[in-house]
């Protein structure tokens, strides 16, 4: 049996040899550098479709064919998961591992950090000062603000756990605050559950106050527990807290630096040497560790403690001891002061 000729006609052998070309150059592309310099970001706004990015990438002559990038698209299926946010584009990165890096998500994160100790007036200013998140509560008042929060306490005071939080770019202030109430819930809640039966506490929210002079009282982690277990047995023994962050706050913007005595007799909400137990609210934002040492108090017998002047403190079972205490590291500091050129 012979074997016929197969003939194929010249047009079919040009269109067949400019496929073969076409293909190449697609390859090539997909495989060949973007043009993008050291700190090129590209910005993929919420509900931006693939072509408008790819739109947006031709007009920042990151590449030059917007056809292979839409059929790269296509033919790979990733064009409907790109997701929004802000990527680096480093250099060297290809057409293809430019859409995978859309289609990560590993957009460039912020950081925002509430500080412990700080205030909600504090926080609040401060969220109005980043350059980055979207003001949504300028000029709002505070009453706004716990409507859009869903506050039924009445003070915003302790209610933002102090930590760093990281965000995208179009996050809002708003945002920041909800995620960060949410974070102080999760983690009071979970200490309230574990707590010790025997706490004075009526409440988880009265933990969170004590959580809050706790932290104004000292930075250090190690003496956090130590100090909630002195306020925890003044409680317990009907004692006056006698806490001077509460006397502070009570005082408001009349406190210029220093309190005096007619401070500590002035009768204010907040007053621990004249009220008896809890002040009604937190007097600032507290930590994690603030909220394990108020719900996990160290046992003892101390009921006293005074700064030692360098960031930690003396603690004593008795007056008599603690106003030893007192004179002898009192009388130090004004020794430090004079020695001071």
């Amino acid at each position: 049996m012979s074997r016929g000729l197969v003939l194929v006609s010249l047009p079919v052998v040009l269109a067949a040899g400019a496929a073969a070309v076409g293909w190449q150059q697609y390859q090539g592309f997909l495989n060949a550098p973007v043009t993008v310099d050291a700190d090129y970001v590209l910005a993929v706004p919420k509900g931006s479709s693939y072509n408008t990015v790819v739109g947006a990438l031709v007009s920042d002559g990151v590449i030059d064919k917007p056809l292979f990038m839409k059929a790269y698209g296509r033919q790979s299926g990733l064009a409907a998961k790109i997701r929004a946010g802000e990527y680096k584009i480093e250099q060297g990165t290809t057409p293809k591992g430019l859409v995978d890096v859309l289609v990560s998500g590993k957009s460039i994160q912020y950081s925002f950090t509430i500080i412990e100790g700080s205030t909600a007036k504090d926080l609040l200013a401060q969220l109005q000062q980043d350059p980055v998140l979207v003001q949504t509560l300028k000029d709002r008042s505070v009453d706004d603000v716990k409507a859009a929060l869903k506050v039924e306490h009445p003070s915003l005071e302790g209610l933002f756990l102090a930590e760093t939080y990281n965000f995208e770019r179009g996050t809002t202030d708003l945002d920041i605050l909800k995620r960060s109430k949410r974070m102080l819930n999760q983690k009071l809640q979970a200490a309230w559950e574990q707590r010790p039966k025997s706490l004075p506490y009526k409440s988880a929210y009265e933990a969170l106050t004590m959580a809050s002079i706790v932290e104004k009282e000292t930075a250090r982690p190690d003496e956090r527990p130590e100090i909630a277990g002195v306020f925890v047995r003044r409680l317990n023994m009907g004692m006056r807290l006698q806490t001077d962050p509460t006397v502070i706050y009570g005082m408001g913007d009349k406190y210029k630096g220093n309190i005096r005595r007619s401070d500590l007799r002035r009768p204010t909400p907040y007053n621990t040497y004249v009220i008896k137990g809890l002040p009604p609210t937190p007097i600032a934002l507290v930590g994690e560790e603030a909220i394990l040492a108020a719900l996990n108090p160290k046992p003892g017998k101390s009921l006293y403690f005074v700064a030692k002047g360098d960031g930690s403190h003396q603690f004593s079972n008795t007056l008599k001891e603690h106003n030893n205490a007192v004179r002898r590291y009192q009388l130090q500091r004004r020794k430090d002061y004079r020695s001071t050129p």
